[in-house]
C-alpha cells in the first residue's frame, strides 16, 4: 500500500482533467442551447437573454467552470436545460437499466473469455488454441452494432426464442451477449497469454513433480498469478461497457444511460452530458483504483 497516496493523487488528477476537457469541449461545440430547447419556437431577443441569464450562460467562461467543479464535487449538476427536471433525478432513474445491462455484459465476457482463455492456454499451439482464439478474434473484429442486429434476425426474428423488447431477463439476454463478445475477446486473449507464462514457471514445474494432478496445479497455483493482468484489461473495459452501451441500447431501443447521453448532446443539454461523465469516469477510476489495491491482496508481492 506504499503507492496508495501517489494512485489517489492520479485518480483526483483524472477526474480534473476529464471535467475540464468535457466542460470546454461541450462549451466550444456549435450551436445555441437556448435555440435547441426551443426548436424553432419564435422568441424575442430579450426572452433570449432572459433565458441564458437563467441558465447561467451570459456568465464569464471561468465563472462557469468554477461553478461547474464546485457543484460537481457537491454532485449538484443543476437541471436538465431541456427537460427542467434535475439532472440527478433523470440519471437515476436510467441507471438501473444501465446498470442491469453491464452487469449482463460483463458476466458474459467474464465467463466467456475466462474459460476460451484458460482453455487455450492450457492446450497451446494446438487445434484447441486456434479455434478458441478465432473465436477471440471474431468477437474482437465484428462490431456491437451488426452483431445485435444478427442476434435479433437469427434468435428473436427467426426462431422466437426470446424478445427484443421489455423487460425482465429474457429481454437481457441479447443485449448481454452483444455486448459482452467485445470483453470475452479481448480478455481471452490475455489470460491465454498469462496462463502460457506462468505455466512455463519454476514452481509449477515443481507442483508437477509432487504428484499434483493437472486441474489441482491451475486451479491452486497457475490461476492465482495469471489472474493479475486480466484484472487491469477487466478495470479499463469497465468503461467500455458504457460506450458500449450507447450503441447496445439504441439498438435494441432500450433505456438507460447511454441513451440519455446520446440525446443530451445532441440537444446540447450541458447539465445532462456534465452530470453522466462526471459519474461515470468517477466511477470509472474508483473501479481501477480498487483493481490496484486488489493486486495487494492476490499478490502481497506487487506493491498497490
Amino acid at each position: 500500500m506504499q503507492r496508495l497516496p501517489a494512485r489517489l493523487l492520479g485518480a483526483i488528477l483524472t477526474l480534473f482533467i476529464t471535467w475540464t476537457v468535457v466542460f470546454g469541449a461541450m462549451r466550444l461545440a456549435p450551436g445555441d442551447p437556448v435555440l435547441l430547447m426551443l426548436q424553432g419556437t419564435p422568441i424575442s431577443d430579450a426572452a433570449m437573454d432572459a433565458a441564458r441569464t437563467r441558465l447561467g450562460l451570459d456568465r464569464p467562461f471561468v465563472v462557469q467552470y468554477f461553478g461547474f467543479l464546485v457543484n460537481a464535487l457537491r454532485g449538484d449538476f443543476g437541471d436538465s436545460f431541456r427537460s427542467r427536471q434535475p439532472v440527478t433525478t433523470l440519471i437515476a432513474a436510467e441507471f438501473p437499466n444501465t446498470l442491469q445491462l453491464a452487469v449482463g455484459g460483463f458476466a458474459v465476457g467474464l465467463l466467456l473469455g475466462s474459460a476460451l482463455g484458460v482453455v487455450a492456454g492450457v492446450r497451446p499451439n494446438g487445434w484447441i488454441d486456434t479455434v478458441c482464439m478465432t473465436m477471440a478474434l471474431v468477437g474482437l473484429s465484428l462490431p456491437s452494432f451488426w452483431i445485435g442486429m444478427i442476434l435479433i434476425q437469427v434468435f428473436a426474428t427467426q426462431l422466437g426464442w426470446v424478445p427484443v423488447l421489455g423487460s425482465g431477463v429474457r429481454a437481457l439476454i441479447l443485449p448481454s451477449v452483444t455486448l459482452g463478445l467485445f470483453i470475452a475477446g479481448g480478455l481471452a486473449r490475455l489470460v491465454r497469454n498469462s496462463i502460457i507464462e506462468v505455466l512455463a514457471q519454476d514452481y509449477i514445474r515443481t507442483a508437477h513433480a509432487k504428484g499434483l494432478t493437472a486441474a489441482r496445479v491451475i486451479a491452486k497455483h497457475a490461476m492465482r498469478n495469471a489472474v493479475i493482468p486480466p484484472l487491469t484489461l477487466l478495470g479499463v473495459q469497465f468503461a467500455l461497457l458504457i460506450g458500449g452501451a450507447v450503441v447496445t441500447e439504441t439498438v435494441f431501443a432500450r433505456p438507460g444511460i447511454g441513451r440519455l447521453l446520446v440525446q443530451a448532446v445532441l440537444e446540447k443539454d450541458l447539465p445532462v452530458v456534465q452530470g453522466v461523465v462526471v459519474l461515470t469516469t468517477a466511477g470509472y477510476v474508483l473501479i481501477n483504483l480498487l483493481i490496484d489495491i486488489a493486486y495487494g491482496i492476490i499478490d502481497p508481492r506487487v506493491q498497490a
